[in-house]
């Protein structure tokens, strides 16, 4: 999209200088609370912190969130029919536990108003810590120096930890701190301001708000040691319990008071403090969270928790989280010889770690714990977008990642029985199992979601060879998914059988309820064969696994030979005539929407249109058609992907932020390589420059893991077709090199690209030998000898961006031209009395 094209640097390097192991801000603007509160937030994927000051005000939207965590309520539709989604379910705004607030001669500290002489806050990737650091000139003269820390652990996922030192710089003055656990949720601040609790600028529109009160009160107390609050959601029944413990060290002489209440607890802490002295408050904070284990049995885990911190000591969890990250860091780091674009990637590697590494049994959320944004739900991203970088880099993440869905299965089987269907249909998108899309027609049509679960086993099994995994859980999602796509296509026959499956919405939101939607499939194809070739497997190497499976899910020889067919008679939609696959069977009997003719102004089009309108169009909101290029380029040829590409690519708007990911790793293969870099930096600073204009309500985690996948499998052209790990190189023309680590059956490769060269070393050995093709090419690489091959050149390389301006004048099967046109929309306030009146219009009848 020209309106979000990055053509230099588009950070402010005053204020965000370049660092390549740090996000460094030097400056605070009251203007971006929003998103600098989302790219400063620490995480684990369990449990999140949004980048709020620790002295609680201002703040865009203060944010503590645990991954799964949420109430639920009742959808309410305007008419309802069978089968509609009827449980809503948002993450919750778990009690805050970041607050320490600062009073200096009985003056607070708050940023928006303060006479700073310096400040520094930093997001350090190699260890996960947010620090600041800052003096202020109190309204009296004095000078103080605070610098904080705060940390979310990855080795103890349910502890936070946060430090917080004051020095009298100049003077003596008396100190107040207040540490504080708040309960936001429910509609108070600090100062009982219902308006500004959850933030000055909560937004009714990005999550939903709730009617009623969210948590229940159970438990609290503020002792000596320690202070608690513990709640049960109204309708979900989650518990929650929250505690800290504070440690203070200060020369100086210290009262202590400690306040509780069911919404508030907090400890104050006064100290005359001296010139040159130091006050400093360690305060370590223990989650635990529930879908019904009474509060006082996670109070008694917060104990626990917060009593081996207690003897570990600080220091202790800041060495084991560096050890964490150099370890991950091994694995997972993708570097290249530019300076700036470095710390954007690893910004971006590093986002991927705190949306995944503690998830457990959780699934990955859209926005991951960094915000409410999509309530907290769980869509097909994981699999397409985040799994594949689990894959390749932490394998044992990806197994977690899959076993949240294995454990999905009994409610994806309750849904498919209510869509009148076989097997089982996972939800569109979800937080307890349950569908929880209100809209059917870009939520539930979405059942490639079944296809893109099976596509990341698949994927997991192949690299990992962790074929123990699928025998013992993933082969129920083959078979049931298998099943339901059985179920949902049907035969149709015109001389040649052909197997169709109707009603369904691809990734491209933009076009809905359609036939033969080309990557669903194509999706559902390798679907079924995956299913075929896993069972058969199955019973010719593991017969007593396979004897299980034959009585667990009741499986019998004719459905696999059905699967089989199925697959083989896949109706796959293609054009003779244009030579593209068209997105659906009635995709190009649609107008072309002319992109290079509508203004930014009414971008992204889903805010300017009615959905009917942009249904008419030939227009995507994303990649579809070339995301399945990709997924499954073996099954196109070069001349297919290239004319595909070059026919979708300038009527794509890119106003989803899983579409640049995949723009750029096309792009690189078919040989646009100016145009695959531009798709690259706009995925690239998705977050980091707002580029959406959305990032308030969390990081894109899916664009993220795409951010990785546009670096191996676009630039550095790596590809794992049926378990066979390939390479065919698209390294930018501006960068001198590019290396990565790959995760492959328990051996670790280090791939170096440059110009001239690949170059594979192995690591940590797993098989002893790797096999790998190199443009066609086989190889073997050991430990012992590293493989090194010589490259004539970096693919064919086509200058120039394509632009928006759509491919015209193609004949239809009809005999018909395609042609295009631009909706002139009708503003609101333009419209006259007469137009918005309706009178004697028959009112339809009440149907119980």
């Amino acid at each position: 999209m020209k309106s979000r094209r990055i053509t230099s640097d588009p950070l402010d390097r005053g204020r965000f200088p370049v660092d390549p192991w740090r996000l460094v801000e030097l400056d605070h603007d009251p203007e971006d609370l929003g998103v600098t509160e989302t790219l400063f937030a620490v995480a684990n994927g369990y449990l999140g912190m949004r980048g709020n000051p620790e002295e609680g005000r201002d703040a865009y939207a203060h944010g503590t969130f645990i991954n799964g965590f949420h109430e639920t309520w009742e959808i309410r539709h305007a008419e309802a029919a069978f089968g509609f989604a009827r449980t809503g379910q948002t993450i919750v705004n778990v009690p805050d536990a970041k607050l320490v607030k600062l009073y200096v001669d009985d003056e607070p500290l708050s940023l928006v108003t303060a006479d700073l002489e310096h400040y520094e806050r930093s997001l350090d990737f190699r260890d996960g810590v947010l620090r600041r650091s800052l003096v202020w000139r109190t309204p009296s003269g004095k000078r103080v120096r605070v610098d904080s820390t705060r940390m979310i652990s990855m080795t103890q996922r349910h502890l936070a930890v946060i430090t917080f030192e004051v020095t009298m710089l100049s003077g003596d003055a008396p100190i107040v701190i207040s540490s504080q656990l708040l309960n936001r949720q429910d509609g108070t601040d600090e100062y009982h301001d219902a308006t500004r609790a959850m933030g000055e600028h909560a937004d009714p529109r990005k999550a939903s708000r709730f009617e009623q009160r969210v948590l229940l009160p159970r438990m609290h107390f503020a002792r000596e040691d320690r202070m608690m609050l513990g709640y049960r959601c109204a309708n979900s029944q989650m518990t929650i319990a929250v505690a800290s413990d504070h440690r203070i060290e200060t020369p100086d002489e210290v009262e202590t008071i400690l306040r509780g209440d069911e919404e508030l607890a907090k400890i104050v802490i006064r100290v005359d403090a001296h010139e040159g002295n130091t006050l400093r408050l360690e305060k370590t904070v223990a989650y635990h969270t529930s879908r019904g284990v009474p509060v006082l049995e996670l109070s008694d885990r917060c104990d626990r928790t917060l009593d081996r911190a207690r003897r570990h000591g600080v220091a202790h969890y800041l060495e084991e989280q560096r050890n964490w990250y150099a370890r991950y860091w091994e694995s997972a780091d993708v570097e290249i010889e530019d300076a700036v674009l470095q710390q954007a990637i690893r910004f971006n590697l590093f986002s991927l770690a705190q949306a995944s590494a503690r998830a457990d049994q959780q699934g990955v959320p859209a926005k991951g714990v960094t915000g409410s944004g999509y309530e907290g739900h769980y869509f097909w991203d994981a699999e397409i977008y985040v799994a594949p970088f689990l894959t390749y880099t932490q394998p044992d993440l990806a197994r977690n990642l899959l076993h949240f869905r294995v454990r999905m299965l009994p409610a994806a089987r309750q849904r498919a029985r209510e869509m009148a269907q076989r097997g089982a249909l996972f939800p569109w998108r979800t937080i307890s199992g349950e569908e929880a899309s209100a809209y059917y027609a870009a939520g539930t049509a979405q059942v490639h979601i079944d296809a893109d679960v099976s596509y990341a086993l698949a994927q997991y099994v192949a690299a990992s060879g962790d074929w123990g995994f699928l025998a013992r859980d993933g082969i129920d999602i083959l078979v049931e998914t298998s099943r339901m796509w059985a179920d949902l296509g049907f035969w149709r026959s015109n001389g040649t059988p052909s197997f169709h499956i109707h009603g369904v919405t691809g990734p491209d939101e933009y076009t809905t309820v359609v036939n033969n939607n080309l990557f669903t499939n194509v999706m559902a194809r390798y679907n079924l064969e995956q299913a075929v070739e896993a069972v058969e497997r199955l019973r010719a190497e593991h017969p007593v696994e396979y004897s299980q499976l034959v009585t667990r899910l009741d499986l019998t020889e004719d459905e696999v030979s059905e699967w089989r067919a199925c697959a083989a008679g896949m109706a796959i939609p293609f054009d003779a005539g244009l030579g593209i696959h068209p997105q659906d069977d009635f995709f190009l009997d649609r107008e072309v929407w002319d992109l290079s003719q509508t203004p930014d102004e009414l971008r992204p089009l889903m805010l300017h249109y009615h959905p009917l309108v942009i249904y008419r169009f030939q227009v995507l909101k994303q990649a579809d058609v070339v995301l399945a290029l990709f997924l499954h380029g073996d099954r196109f040829t070069a001349e297919e992907k290239r004319a595909d590409f070059e026919y979708y690519d300038p009527i794509t708007t890119g106003d989803s932020t899983l579409s640049a990911v995949v723009q750029s790793v096309m792009a690189a293969e078919v040989g646009y390589h100016e145009v695959a870099m531009d798709y690259f930096t706009q995925a690239l600073y998705v977050d980091l420059v707002n580029l959406h204009g959305n990032t308030v309500d969390g990081l894109h985690v899916a664009s993220t893991g795409g951010v990785w996948s546009a670096l191996t499998f676009g630039f550095g052209g790596m590809r794992d077709r049926r378990g066979q790990l390939s390479f065919d190189p698209r390294l930018p023309a501006t960068w001198p090199s590019l290396r990565f680590p790959v995760s492959w059956r328990g051996s670790r490769l280090r791939v170096e690209l440059t110009q001239d060269t690949l170059t594979i070393t192995v690591e940590n050995v797993g098989e002893p030998e790797v096999h790998v093709q190199v443009r066609g090419e086989d190889y073997v690489v050991t430990a012992d000898a590293p493989l090194r091959v010589e490259l004539p050149d970096q693919g064919q390389r086509i200058d120039g961006l394509l632009g928006e301006q759509p491919i015209l004048g193609g004949t239809r099967a009809d005999g018909t031209k395609i042609t295009a046109g631009v909706p002139e929309p009708i503003a609101f306030e333009e419209l006259g009395t007469s137009e918005l009146e309706f009178p004697d219009l028959p009112v339809a009848p009440h149907v119980p």
